[in-house]
């Protein structure tokens, strides 16, 4: 058997009930040699008991913490453990589908591209609604020199039986962190991820740092994988699920984004201060209001949730600085080049 050149890294995104159903699809769809690394932040003993069971089984590495981990840290466990030209990280609810690591390494391959990202579905059923095909992330200073973030996601919302025979490999900004492929040299000059970016827009600040180092960003329609969001489907789902959208680490998140690459506190950022919460509003509080008052809204009761959830959001993130630096794992170094931030290319 050919030696493997890529590492999968399996990350929890926000809950672990697709746990079973995503693993599965990995094993399935994919046929070229791979190794796999997987983080499992705390899961129930169910889960664990699985996940423990199918790495004796598939002979993978399992790393597992007492605590709940955010994205980024996350990756950076699994990072340090890969030794393969490639790795993919890849949240814990993405359905794959065939020929989808392939058609990420032969884009790689072929156009020595740093970061693949795939056509990406959302929801059930699967491969059919495109959440992702590729996008904007870049900087544009206006005439008063304030610096701006433009993002924006391609072919949202499409169906992929009508658009998928228009799409076409190409070099892009931006992937997402869903699933995407990265050469694993890159980290030799810009390290690892960036920790402080908590649960929101650690894709762009990635890409763009990979191409202020002289990276590319490709997109590839060839792999196709879906990702199945929530809202939680198990009450074990709900304390981390709230964790991982809670309004601390929303605005930790914004906020090192704009620090770090002095951006302007603009419409941008004014309006994602504006809809904190709105994740547990829309998938734990709205289905709960009709559950309990027939299927109508009840403003009322709605309203009074939110200020309980609010106060919940704010023990819990709390509860959990407090007890993190005891827990976290030390990461050993990587040999890191740092690049001064004025040798990316501007859009003005």
């Amino acid at each position: 058997m050919l030696e493997p050149i890529v590492t999968l890294v399996v990350v929890p995104r926000e809950r672990f009930s697709c746990t079973q159903a995503s693993l599965e699809s990995i094993y399935e769809y994919t046929k070229i040699p791979f190794k796999l690394i997987y983080i499992d932040g705390n899961s129930l003993n169910k889960v664990h008991s699985y996940l423990q069971t199918k790495a004796q089984e598939k002979n993978f590495k399992l790393i597992h913490t007492n605590y709940y981990l955010s994205p980024n840290h996350a990756r950076n466990i699994g990072l340090s453990h890969v030794d393969t030209k490639y790795l993919v990280f890849i949240d814990n609810d993405v359905i794959v589908s065939p020929g989808w690591l392939e058609a990420l390494v032969n884009c790689a391959e072929i156009t020595g591209a740093t970061v693949v990202g795939p056509l990406m579905c959302e929801k059930q059923p699967i491969h059919q609604r495109v959440h992702f095909a590729g996008g904007e992330s870049h900087i544009v200073i206006d005439i008063k020199g304030r610096r701006h973030l433009r993002e924006k996601m391609y072919k949202q919302g499409h169906q992929i039986s009508e658009l998928l025979p228009q799409l076409q490999r190409t070099e892009t900004e931006l992937a997402e962190f869903h699933c995407t492929l990265v050469r694993t040299e890159i980290f030799e000059q810009i390290g690892y991820l960036d920790e402080e970016m908590l649960n929101t827009k650690e894709h762009l600040d990635f890409c763009m740092t990979v191409r202020q180092a002289g990276g590319k960003v490709y997109f590839e329609p060839d792999s196709v994988v879906t990702y199945v969001p929530g809202p939680p489907l198990e009450w074990s789902d709900l304390h981390f699920y709230m964790l991982r959208w809670s309004d601390a680490w929303t605005l930790g998140s914004l906020q090192r984004i704009r620090t770090k690459w002095n951006l302007s506190e603009d419409g941008y950022f004014q309006t994602k201060y504006k809809k904190l919460g709105v994740r547990r509003v829309a998938t734990i509080i709205k289905p709960f209001v009709r559950q309990v008052s027939f299927g109508n809204e009840n403003k009322p009761l709605k309203r009074f949730l939110k200020k309980v959830d609010r106060k919940i959001n704010r023990f819990l993130t709390d509860r959990y600085a407090k007890s993190l630096p005891k827990n976290k794992i030390e990461l050993p170094p990587i040999q890191k080049e740092t690049l001064p931030l004025q040798q990316l290319t501007f859009t003005k």
